[in-house]
């Protein structure tokens, strides 16, 4: 069994960030011990030098392994150049053992030529054949960051090299039959309850497509303040609230999310702030 524990939107710098929540937040977290932490984007709100340094200060506190990737705000003033030389890469991929320990990093490769296209286009004509994965080696894990942010704009993109590059590792993971998770920043999938659809993955349905293909098995994305689950042929969308920012809409109230990721089982939690936990879903595979 794996403990994952996902959050967002820190925004350090900005007006709304409030601390006794991040303090209380992170508390709950250790206290959680899970195997690993994903932060899915916005470190800081402007993504200024100083604010960079601060966030770092920030996330020390957290006790498990944590990886991470830019958000829209954190590219924002030269930020995605801060980002790679203060947090690191900006998109990467990892192998994870059963005893979740980073067995090797995959490079982020953006000369992937028609070659890889065709390969992939094979990969994904084999899997309708075989249909969906018989079984998942839950004991091994293929955890890929992408970095849809786009300097000082709030909409993101994937873009085709990055697509191209994701697509690679997916396939080698439906192949070698790994458990899967892909964190992304901007949402995929539209998220109930946040008004008019904007700050948007420009190349949505693309990579939704390649997601679903490769099937996926969990897919992580923060940016909109408002945790949802939705579940797309074998794929689950979790996205999570905001760690600790208080620009959040109505009644929601700052939170994250867990996943246990059993022999057969998906089962995801909301943990919101001073309040009872919401089972968000459990789903086979």
């Amino acid at each position: 069994m794996t403990f994952i524990v996902h959050i967002s939107d820190f925004h350090v710098g900005g007006t709304d960030f409030s601390e006794d929540v991040f303090f209380n937040s992170i508390d709950k977290v250790n206290d959680l011990d899970p195997d690993f932490i994903i932060f899915t984007g916005d470190f800081t709100n402007h993504g200024y030098y100083a604010e960079y340094i601060k966030a770092i200060e920030y996330i020390k506190f957290f006790k498990s392994m944590f990886f991470s990737i830019p958000g829209n705000h954190d590219a924002r003033n030269l930020g995605y150049e801060t980002f790679q030389k203060l947090i690191g890469e900006r998109n990467w991929a990892q192998n994870l053992s059963s005893n979740n320990k980073v067995n090797n990093k995959i490079q982020y490769d953006d000369t992937l030529n028609g070659e890889c296209t065709l390969k992939n286009k094979e990969i994904k004509d084999w899997i309708k054949v075989q249909g969906p994965k018989c079984s998942v080696d839950i004991d091994n894990i293929t955890l890929v960051g992408l970095d849809s942010s786009e300097p000082d704009i709030s909409d993101g993109s994937v873009g085709r090299p990055q697509q191209l590059w994701m697509e690679e590792i997916l396939a080698d993971s439906y192949m070698n039959s790994t458990f899967s998770i892909v964190a992304i920043h901007h949402h995929v999938l539209p998220i109930p309850k946040t008004g008019r659809e904007r700050n948007i993955l420009f190349d949505a349905g693309d990579i939704l497509k390649s997601l679903t293909d490769f099937e996926v098995n969990m897919v992580l994305s923060g940016h909109k303040h408002v945790p949802y689950l939705w579940k797309v042929e074998n794929t689950i969308f979790a996205t999570a609230g905001s760690f600790s920012s208080l620009k959040l809409r109505g009644s929601c109230p700052n939170s994250f999310n867990t996943y246990e990721i059993g022999e057969d089982y998906v089962e995801a939690i909301l943990k919101p702030y001073r309040k009872e936990d919401i089972l968000l879903g459990k789903y086979k595979f």
